[in-house]
Order: structure tokens, then sequence, then C-alpha cells
């Protein structure tokens, strides 16, 4: 019942923050390219392609990022039995680490950028991503451990 109470709206509350930063941090990569060679993007139009990105990418990156935080996730979960201290710095390096495999392995192997704002600078913000979804699931899990049922 644990999973059911705890980890699951733990991870899928996560999971959607986690989505949304690096959807946002795609999009706005790329339009800040398009105004790098004199494209005028005004406030509106940025508004849109980013909710545009979002609904796109969702069944597809969402999906990639989802099972790659699981995998993460579980693995620290496992590790953090035996590193309790450390625990909220296990789940953001876990974030990074997921981030950074799926991206790296996804262009080595298929020799394609899977998201075209995880270029540059943008691959260090889709990192970010990653950090900021462990350290919410990290910071979501422990409130509901903590919680006492009535």
């Amino acid at each position: 019942m644990s999973f059911l109470t705890r980890i699951l709206p733990s991870f899928l509350v996560s999971w959607l923050f986690t989505f949304t930063l690096a959807s946002l941090f795609h999009s706005q990569y790329v339009v800040n390219q398009l105004v790098n060679v004199g494209v005028v993007v005004d406030l509106s139009d940025r508004a849109s392609l980013t909710f545009d990105d979002w609904l796109g990418l969702l069944p597809t990156y969402g999906a990639i990022i989802a099972l790659a935080l699981a995998i993460a996730f579980f693995v620290t979960a496992k590790l953090n039995k035996k590193v309790k201290k450390y625990s909220t710095q296990l789940f953001v390096i876990a974030g990074i680490v997921a981030f950074a495999i799926v991206l790296i392995a996804i262009e080595s192997i298929m020799n394609i950028h899977i998201i075209a704002g995880a270029r540059g600078w943008g691959f260090y913000a889709q990192l970010l991503a990653g950090a900021v979804g462990g350290f919410t699931f990290s910071q979501l899990f422990k409130a509901t451990k903590n919680q006492k049922a009535y």
C-alpha cells in the first residue's frame, strides 16, 4: 500500500514538474536560437510555442523522462537505505544522471539530438530539470513518510 499512497503520488508530481521544466527549457532554447539569427518572436508566440511543445513532447519525451526517473529513483531508494544521511543529494544526483544518460545515449546510438533544446547550454538546462526533479521527489517522499495516518 505504501507504493500507491506514498511513492506513486510523489513520483507523478515530481515527473510532471520535471517534464514541464525540461519542455520549458527546450522551448526557450529553441526560441533563443531563432532570436539569435534575427527572427522576432513576441511574447504570445513564445507562450504558444511553449504550450505546443509541452503537448507535443508529452507522449515521447515525457515517457522517456518517466522511465529514466523511475529507474534512477528506484536505484537511489535502494542505495538510500544504506546512506540515509545524504538522501536529498542522492536523489538530485539521480535526476541529473538520468537525464545525462538519456540524452547522451540517444545521441550516441541514433546520432541525433532527441531534443533540439539539449544542444549547447540547453544540455545543462535539461540536467537542471533532472536535478529539480530529484529534489522534488525527495522532498515529497519525505513529507509523505513523515505524515501520520489518521
